[in-house]
């Protein structure tokens, strides 16, 4: 399997996919993603997703972006045509996962999401300089929505019920709990919480060790990914099992 660039995302493509994975990634991470995070991206599409990774540039307004992601990815279900008509996952690291709940479709177009490492910081916690400069000019900077707002419209207008939301046990940038209690508040939730050994960058380094040093040393990490991408993957084959049975 080759990555490819079709329109704005990045492709990756198994002989016979069995399900469509969109991904958006974390900020600045999130530019390359089929370089930041390959081995991970890589490691399902051999479990047979069909990657489908959006690239953005970081900015203030989040809505913005998450109509931009959503748009990218229906974009490409056109060029498919109606014949390819594969169960979706969408799955979002950090911010990536702010942008996928905030999908104008309220989540109608997935089967459920993946949730790694929710980060919903404000502005000026995320990016100190500007909480430093901007009460000294005298100007009120923040994310659109805002983080309060953000859990709100997750709460009352993400639709799908079964989600699953990883945590990793040394991440100190993770608010996963938080993202957790919301969806939990919602009508019949059925999100499911995992916690893995790893940190906030677990799912981006090993692929940034292998552009940069070709791989040397992170045989650890590599398992990290390999363990994160069987989880998800067992938890979409064991949600699909049972919307089988009923």
């Amino acid at each position: 399997m080759n990555w490819r660039q079709v329109g704005e995302l990045w492709l990756l493509e198994p002989p016979q996919a069995k399900g469509r994975l969109e991904f958006i990634g974390g900020s600045g991470l999130g530019t390359s993603p089929q370089l930041s995070y390959r081995r991970l991206l890589e490691a399902l599409a051999q479990q047979g997703w069909a990657v489908q990774a959006w690239p953005f540039v970081p900015g203030f307004d989040h809505q913005l972006l998450a109509v931009q992601a959503w748009r990218a990815f229906r974009r490409q279900q056109e060029r498919q045509g109606p014949g390819i008509r594969l169960p979706t996952l969408r799955l979002g690291h950090s911010m990536g996962c702010k942008l996928q709940l905030l999908a104008p479709d309220q989540g109608r177009g997935c089967g459920g999401c993946g949730l790694i490492s929710f980060n919903n910081f404000a502005a000026g916690r995320s990016i100190p300089l500007l909480g430093e400069l901007a009460p000294r000019l005298g100007v009120t900077t923040e994310f659109s929505p805002s983080p309060a707002e953000a859990l709100r419209l997750i709460e009352t207008s993400y639709g799908p019920p079964h989600n699953l939301v990883i945590r990793f046990r040394s991440d100190e940038l993770d608010q996963s709990a938080q993202l957790f209690e919301a969806l939990q508040r919602r009508p019949q939730d059925g999100s499911q919480w995992l916690e893995l050994a790893g940190d906030h960058l677990t799912p981006a380094s090993a692929g940034l060790r292998q552009q940069f040093l070709g791989g040397l040393g992170d045989g650890g990490r590599q398992r990290q990914l390999e363990r994160l991408a069987s989880a998800i993957t067992q938890w979409w084959e064991r949600l699909n099992s049972l919307r089988s049975s009923r």
